[in-house]
């Protein structure tokens, strides 16, 4: 159990709104970014995947919080979200200056390894439009208080972004607490965004602030150190089932450090090359303690990038449905396994593929 509030669907437009960067994903598939000749496109962003899969996948009502460039690159952002089937209501379209001297849309170029070749990603999103979004570029009030929205979530990467996404996220998790809708956080530290704004250190500053307004709290062992400053004693960067108890020790001091989160969760993942990993995942409240997913041992993986994602929509899914801690974080570690066997950042799996492997189902052919 947790000690969520969760407004009923009937009094509410959305079931989950995302606040974040959706950049266009160029993919060369089996091959490399550096000799492509081919490049296959997809949307994604950390924030943006976990609505889009709680859309795509359990059917439930979403949106997502973000500005484009108004030019045929956003509009081709704006087609793939749309067939993902998220309102795009609240994308603020930014004009274009025909170069991007003032505005652009954000660029990934990801390739997903194979073996010993680890998965290499190369982001082009300086000056974008979704890093300028403003706090008063959107009417938070009318957004969770007339409409209703039953859960907020955003994260780490676009409060990276720049100084006005930073504050963007702490109105929007302020909003969403005035009007009693639940709010999770990402923290999904990413060095190269942190860098040249101040590192470690600026990274801590903005995640400190806006934690206090968050309810359910997601991270690995790296984001938990390096965006909030809790070490996990004896335990490196491949986390595994073995160090459990020490990831736990941690949460207890997290919890303590931040008395309202009601919920924190974490993937665990042990990499034994690009294209097989131990794959599995923690959660936390004060009802139910400390409680693990299924963990999947060498897990056969197609595309690792959204894996993460798809275990917090996931979480999110079972925590709306009322469901108990264990179940919930059972449903995100099933999703991101079942996420991490198809191409692109967002889900291509079904609800009943979730239910069925976090029920102990196998991948025998359904006749």
């Amino acid at each position: 159990m947790t000690d969520l509030s969760i407004r009923p669907a009937a009094d509410t437009r959305y079931d989950i709104v995302s606040l974040g960067e959706v950049m266009l994903r160029l993919d060369p598939g089996e091959g490399r970014i550096r000799t492509t000749r081919n490049l296959r496109v997809w949307e994604g962003g950390g924030e943006y995947n976990v609505a889009r899969g709680l859309r795509r996948a359990f059917g439930l009502r979403a949106a997502i919080v973000t500005a484009l460039a108004d030019n045929e690159i956003g509009r081709l952002v704006e087609d793939c979200m749309l067939t993902g089937g998220v309102d795009t209501s609240f994308v603020r379209w930014v004009p274009y200056d025909g170069i991007g001297r003032t505005v652009r849309n954000g660029l990934n170029f990801t390739e997903r390894g194979f073996g010993v070749r680890g998965a290499v990603g190369v982001s082009d999103r300086g000056n974008t439009a979704a890093s300028q979004l403003a706090p008063g570029d959107v009417d938070w009030d009318h957004l969770f208080g007339e409409l209703g929205v039953r859960w907020l979530h955003t994260g780490g990467i676009f409060a990276a972004l720049s100084e006005t996404s930073a504050d963007t996220v702490l109105a929007a998790v302020q909003a969403a607490k005035r009007h009693g809708t639940v709010v999770s956080y990402d923290l999904n530290y990413r060095p190269s965004l942190w860098k040249s704004i101040g590192g470690q250190a600026r990274a801590q500053e903005v995640n400190r602030q806006i934690a206090p307004f968050v309810d359910v709290m997601i991270g690995n062992e790296e984001d938990f150190t390096a965006s909030l400053g809790f070490e996990v004693e004896g335990v490196d960067e491949n986390l595994s089932s073995l160090e459990v108890d020490a990831f736990g020790a941690m949460i207890e001091r997290v919890s303590q450090a931040y008395p309202n989160f009601a919920v924190i969760a974490t993937t665990l993942r042990t990499v034994h090359s690009a294209t097989v990993n131990d794959w599995g995942a923690l959660a936390w409240s004060r009802t139910s303690g400390l409680v693990q997913a299924t963990h999947r041992e060498r897990l056969e993986i197609l595309d690792r990038v959204g894996g993460g994602d798809s275990f917090a929509s996931g979480l999110v899914f079972g925590l709306l449905e009322g469901e108990d801690l264990g179940v919930a974080v059972n449903y995100g570690a099933a999703h991101g396994a079942l996420a991490m066997t198809t191409p692109g950042d967002t889900t291509m799996v079904t609800k009943a593929e979730v239910l069925k492997l976090a029920g102990g189902g196998g991948a025998r052919v359904d006749r």
